[in-house]
C-alpha cells in the first residue's frame, strides 16, 4: 500500500502496528507441529519457566489471553459475590469484563489527563465510594510505570488483593523492579501488536506457589491433571475436579513462538526507545500536540506512544485521524472510557462527581504508530505530516 500526499507523488504507508515473527519462531513451531503434540506440554513448561526468569517472577502458569489470566487471577482470590474491584475508567473493555465474568462489580477510578492513569487520589476517591474495596486492577497504561504500591496504599488493599494489567508492559519496571514480582498476580498479553508477539496468549506471574498451581488447575476446567501429563511415563487416565475453571490453557505451538520471540525481547525494546525519543524530539516544534507525561520512576515498555490533540492544534483528533489515514498513516485510540459504553453505565459503579478527567482527556487521546520495524524515515514522515497539516489549516 502506498499513500499520497495530496497529488504528489507515492509515499510509503506506516502502518500503526506490524507483527514480526522471527525465523526462529516460525521453525520452532513446524517443530512442534512434527512432533505429533501440539496442545499443552512441553514447550508450554519450557515457555513458562523463561518467561518467570525475564520478569524475575517464582512462577508463571501460561493461558489462552490476557483476559483469561485477568478473571482467573480474580477467581484465585475468593472474592465474595458483587465485591468491589477498583479498575481505571480508560482501560481495554476486556479488563472490565473479567471483574463481571467473575460476579465482581467494577468501580471505575479516574485518570490524571497528563499520564492517563490513575492516582492515588482518584483511586483514594473510587474505594470512598463504594465503602469497602475488594480488589484493585492496575494498568501500566502504555507500558508506563504505575505505582503499583501507592495505589494499593490509597485503596486501604494489601498487595496480595492487587492484579496489574500488564497487557502493555513487558519490559517495564516500577523503579528498579521489574513488572510481573510486584503483587499477587500479573497478567501479560501475547496479542499481535504486543511487545512479545504470539498472535494470541496471555501469562500470569506470581510469587505464590499455591496460587500458581491452582492457576494451572483452573486453566483447564479445574482438572486436577492435564493431558500431558495423564500420557507420560506412568501416568494415569483418572482425574478429579474439585470446582469450576475455564477453558483457556496455552497450546505447545504459542509457546514454541514464544520462546523464540523472548529472544527478541530485549532488541526490540531498545529500538522501542528509539523511536519513542525520536518522536519526542520532533514533536517539541508540533503545537498542541503533547506526549503523555511519564511520573513514576522506572522503565517505560513503550508500548504505544500517545498524544493529545490539544487546543491550539489546527483540528480536533478524529479530523487528524481521517487525515492521517489519507495519507497512508495508521493511527489508533486507546481507550474509549468505560464510562461511555452502555454496559458499563449500568455494570459498573461511578464515583459521586463522574470521571472528569477521563472526559477532558478522551477527546484528545491519540497513539501514534511505534513499533520496532519502524524505520526513522517513517516516524520522520508521521512527525512532518502532524506539523504539515497546521501550515495547510
Amino acid at each position: 500500500m502506498r499513500g499520497r500526499r495530496n497529488d504528489g507523488p507515492a509515499v510509503r504507508d506506516v502502518p500503526f502496528a506490524a507483527t514480526w515473527i522471527s525465523p526462529q519462531a516460525r521453525r520452532a513451531a513446524r517443530r512442534v507441529l512434527a512432533s505429533g503434540w501440539v496442545t499443552t506440554g512441553p514447550e508450554t513448561g519450557h515457555f513458562e519457566t523463561e518467561f518467570a526468569t525475564y520478569v524475575g517472577a517464582r512462577h508463571a502458569v501460561a493461558v489462552s489471553s490476557c483476559t483469561a489470566a485477568l478473571e482467573l487471577s480474580l477467581r484465585g482470590m475468593r472474592l465474595p459475590p458483587g465485591g468491589a474491584v477498583l479498575i481505571p475508567d480508560i482501560t481495554f473493555c476486556g479488563a472490565a469484563q473479567a471483574i463481571l465474568h467473575v460476579g465482581l462489580r467494577p468501580v471505575l477510578v479516574d485518570v490524571d489527563p497528563r499520564t492517563a492513569m490513575p492516582t492515588p487520589e482518584t483511586v483514594a476517591r473510587a474505594a470512598r465510594a463504594c465503602g469497602c474495596p475488594h480488589a484493585l486492577m492496575v494498568l501500566h497504561y502504555a507500558g508506563a510505570p504505575a505505582p503499583v504500591a501507592d495505589l494499593a496504599e490509597a485503596a486501604r488493599l494489601p498487595l496480595d488483593r492487587v492484579v496489574e494489567d500488564a497487557a502493555h508492559a513487558l519490559g517495564t519496571a516500577v523503579g528498579d523492579r521489574p513488572v510481573g514480582s510486584l503483587s499477587r498476580a500479573t497478567c501479560f498479553s501475547f496479542y499481535a501488536t504486543k511487545n512479545l508477539p504470539i498472535g494470541e496468549g496471555g501469562m500470569i506471574t506470581t510469587d505464590d506457589p499455591r496460587l500458581a498451581d491452582w492457576l494451572r488447575r483452573a486453566r483447564l476446567h479445574g482438572m486436577s491433571l492435564d493431558a500431558w501429563r495423564r500420557n507420560l511415563p506412568g501416568g494415569t487416565w483418572r482425574y478429579t475436579v474439585d470446582e469450576p475453571g475455564l477453558k483457556a490453557n496455552m497450546t505447545d505451538v504459542q509457546a514454541a513462538i514464544g520462546r523464540a520471540q523472548l529472544r527478541y525481547v530485549e532488541t526490540w525494546q531498545r529500538r522501542r526507545e528509539e523511536v519513542a525519543g525520536r518522536y519526542d524530539e520532533a514533536l517539541k516544534g508540533v503545537v498542541g500536540v503533547e506526549p503523555l507525561e511519564v511520573t513514576t520512576a522506572g522503565r517505560h515498555a513503550r508500548h504505544l506512544y500517545v498524544v493529545r490533540v490539544r487546543e491550539g492544534y489546527a483540528a480536533d483528533r478524529d479530523a487528524l485521524i481521517a487525515r492521517l489515514a489519507e495519507n497512508g498513516i495508521g493511527t489508533s485510540v486507546h481507550f474509549t472510557p468505560l464510562h461511555r459504553m452502555p454496559l458499563f453505565v449500568t455494570a459498573a459503579l461511578t464515583p459521586p462527581g463522574g470521571l472528569p478527567g477521563a472526559d477532558e482527556l478522551f477527546p484528545e487521546l491519540l497513539s501514534l504508530p511505534l513499533h520496532p520495524n519502524l524505520d526513522d524515515a517513517d516516524v520522520d514522515r508521521v512527525c512532518d505530516e502532524l506539523g504539515r497539516y497546521q501550515g495547510d489549516c
